[in-house]
């Protein structure tokens, strides 16, 4: 049995739905059984077979395709971990930074990622804005 619990004009009523049964339903309302009658449904839903998925593209030779990000800014580059907006920049051209302090809040799926400075050195180059869009594998900053 389902459990409900509603509140109508200042009134609690506890509500236990049973079986469903041709059209009619075993209700329980504070304790008070009642049988409910339901709309027979005009139009049932149709099910839909879920889409197959497309086989992997490969070389003429059979190999996979794997695309990889292009490689940009170099060994001191800071790149977004996953797709997001650019919500803090919390360095400026020429600070200095250690490995492990946020450089950058970046906003993915409704959530704020800290992005870490994964090396120590000076900032370089910042290479977003406050609102920029960014993909997965983009350099944000560069550090020396």
């Amino acid at each position: 049995m389902k459990e409900y619990k509603y509140k109508i004009n200042g009134t609690e009523y506890k509500v236990s739905v049973g079986d469903i049964d041709n059209n009619e339903a075993q209700v329980l309302v504070n304790g008070v059984p009642y049988k409910v009658e339901l709309e027979e449904q005009a139009v049932k839903p149709v099910k839909v077979a879920a889409p197959k998925a497309a086989a992997a593209p490969r070389t003429e030779s059979g190999a996979k395709v794997i695309s990889k990000p292009v490689a940009a800014g170099g060994a001191g580059a800071v790149k977004a971990p996953l797709p997001g907006t650019v919500l803090d920049i919390k360095v400026k051209v020429g600070d200095t930074v250690s490995p492990s302090d946020t450089v950058v809040i970046l906003e993915a799926m409704k959530m704020e990622n800290n992005i870490h400075a994964e090396k120590s050195g000076t900032v370089k180059s910042i290479d977003v804005n406050k609102g920029d869009s960014v993909l997965e594998g983009a350099t944000l900053l560069t550090i020396e």
